[in-house]
């Protein structure tokens, strides 16, 4: 289906928002998209909703990928998208990324979301924490744009994390701000407000949920990484955005040649290569 604008979707939400998981794709450019949605769709979503431009084609992938025209400009754009969906479909399990962005999760070769959404909803958890794993381009002279499937890397170490803290300086139990990749290495170029690479970007919509201007909910247990009692599965959104802002804008653009450094390696698509570093883990689920 194809909606004109959000408000057209909710309206249909019967249709499109009463079956999940659902993943909402955001796309920005028109880099990667086809590769994008497959993924996910190959990961086991029920539905897609594609949010994009108007001038944006996509291809059709039949009744499950739903496409709404949006603005996606605004700093607040994905804000605004994950508060009026959540309020529209409560008990929905829900994921949100951007185009040449790739969920991955333990096992996902062999496992689909919904058999880990399953046994997260066994642990009584409404969450996923997720890493953003910066990927880029290994020659920028072949690829300008730091994106290439076919030459991606990514940083095997350089990650850290920092107790969260409350307004009043007090620690947040079980929430970490975490730091890395590409955001870390060129920090002088990241505005200090979008450092962070800790993303829940896979949740359950519940009444009242809502996703503050840090990219947090407004319910504490949603940001955090673990249940109180044992590790909780974590995932990874591997990511060629950050790489793709960096080469765009002029202030960095020129003083980039390379994002290849000492520890470096290229990316093969499988989730064993994740966990063994441990960018994302299992937790309880064997």
């Amino acid at each position: 289906m194809h909606y004109p604008d959000l408000p057209a979707l909710i309206a249909d939400r019967r249709r499109t928002l009463a079956k999940g998981p659902i993943a909402l794709i955001l796309i920005e450019d028109d880099v990667e998209i086809a590769s994008t949605i497959d993924h996910h769709l190959k990961a086991g979503f029920a539905q897609l909703i594609v949010f994009c431009a108007k001038d944006v084609v996509l291809q059709d992938r039949g009744g499950t990928v739903h496409r709404v025209d949006y603005d996606l400009l605004g700093d607040d754009a994905l804000i605004q998208i994950i508060n009026t969906v959540v309020e529209a479909a409560p008990g929905v399990w829900l994921y949100h990324g951007y185009n040449a962005e790739y969920l991955f999760y333990p096992f996902c070769e062999h496992r689909s979301v919904g058999e880990m959404i399953s046994f997260a909803t066994e642990e009584r958890r409404d969450t996923f924490m997720c890493y953003v794993v910066d990927l880029y381009a290994g020659d920028l002279g072949a690829y300008p744009d730091a994106v290439s499937r076919q030459d991606a890397y990514f940083d095997r170490t350089g990650y850290y994390a920092l107790a969260r803290q409350d307004a009043d300086g007090a620690t947040m139990d079980r929430q970490m701000d975490i730091f890395g990749g590409l955001r870390w290495r060129f920090e002088e170029h990241v505005p200090q407000t979008r450092r962070r690479i800790d993303r829940v970007a896979l949740f359950r919509a519940v009444p009242g949920l809502r996703m503050l201007p840090d990219r947090t909910f407004n319910v504490a247990e949603y940001n955090t990484y673990a249940c109180p009692w044992h590790h909780s599965t974590t995932a990874a959104v591997c990511s060629f955005r950050t790489a793709k802002a960096l080469r765009r804008n002029p202030g960095s653009r020129h003083e980039i040649t390379s994002f290849r450094w000492q520890n470096t390696e290229a990316f093969n698509w499988r989730s064993q290569q994740l966990l063994d570093l441990g960018l994302m883990e299992p937790g309880q689920w064997f």
